[in-house]
């Protein structure tokens, strides 16, 4: 059944919070074994890795898919160090080969979320809460303005010149 509040096709986006689609972690975890041959746990972090610590993979989802993907012939196993080693078969590439766009889509979507990482760093808790209060205020202020678009430009004016402050602040840029 379709959650009638995500887009078809959206995969991880939207108010449910998950982060891939129907098939895409399939695909994900199929790609990765096709980019370089590692054992489950080896795979798992990869995958947290691409997501910058925004979607941690569970050993619950992770084996499964391996598995699913074994009993398809996509990937093969070979014993190693007393670990089993996932390595991409040549059906599994020539899927991942016929999916690139949707590969190609999955890792952008890992990418953009991966930026929001940077809200796990403790530092960060110290301006969180000052920001939200920031954006609620300007989304109070717009809803009692009635979408006046003086009042719009007025706001997006202020969040402008402050990103602009705060990214002077940068040592990077300065």
């Amino acid at each position: 059944m379709m959650n009638a509040r995500r887009a078809p096709g959206a995969g991880g986006i939207g108010p449910t919070g998950r982060f891939f689609g129907p098939g895409e972690l399939r695909l994900a975890v199929l790609a990765l074994v096709a980019e370089r041959a590692g054992h489950g746990y080896e795979v798992m972090n990869r995958l947290a890795e691409r997501f910058n610590g925004t979607y941690e993979p569970s050993a619950g989802s992770i084996y499964p898919t391996l598995q699913l993907l074994e009993d398809e012939g996509l990937v093969r196993v070979e014993a190693a160090d007393g670990r089993k080693v996932y390595h991409v078969t040549d059906a599994g590439r020539a899927a991942v080969d016929e999916q690139a766009e949707e590969v190609e889509r999955i890792w952008g979507r890992a990418a953009s979320r991966g930026e929001w990482g940077m809200f796990r760093d403790p530092d960060a808790a110290e301006i969180i809460g000052p920001a939200l209060r920031l954006v609620k205020a300007a989304v109070k202020t717009l809803a009692h303005a009635h979408g006046d678009p003086r009042v719009v430009d007025q706001i997006q004016g202020i969040f402008v010149e402050a990103r602009r402050r705060i990214e002077h602040l940068d040592p990077r840029r300065r």
